[in-house]
């Protein structure tokens, strides 16, 4: 049987400061990032079955994704833990903003690879995440791939 590929796209709103950059995003800032996960399987055979020919309902690929990535990200702040900005982090926070502090500097690169590890997780085990695609900016995106993250 074929394997298929299938992608569903996605869009939400971040903020960030990247701690210790030389350039202008050291400040804090925002970006309307669009992500794209693509699933690779084989369509379901079993004569009977309601999702009969789909690689994943793309219902259920979006549930997963709004809840892993799109809910948590929404409208939030993401700071590195480490970062002088944490007086301000909390600060937000007790105003009722919301706040990541995160393990790692929050570029699109590093989210990307936070992203590919909160969805993995979650997917049924006779699929694999084949990518990622997080466009940051109308000309600027990381991407994962499966193959090169073996």
């Amino acid at each position: 049987m074929s394997r298929i590929r299938v992608t569903k796209e996605f869009s939400f709103e971040t903020g960030h400061a990247l701690y210790g950059y030389d350039g202008k995003c050291k400040n804090v800032h925002g970006h309307s990032y669009k992500l794209a996960v693509t699933v690779i399987g084989t369509p379901i055979t079993k004569e009977g079955e309601v999702k009969l020919g789909m690689v994943i309902d793309f219902g259920d690929l979006k549930k997963i994704v709004r809840e892993e990535v799109v809910d948590p990200f929404d409208h939030a702040t993401i700071f590195n833990k480490n970062t002088p900005h944490l007086e301000l982090a909390k600060e937000l926070e007790k105003r009722g903003h919301r706040v990541i502090l995160a393990n790692y500097q929050p570029t699109s690169e590093n989210m990307v690879i936070d992203i590919a590890e909160r969805i993995k997780t979650r997917l049924p085990a006779h699929l694999q995440l084949h990518s990622l695609k997080l466009r940051e900016t109308e000309t600027a995106y990381a991407e994962w791939h499966l193959e090169d993250n073996p």
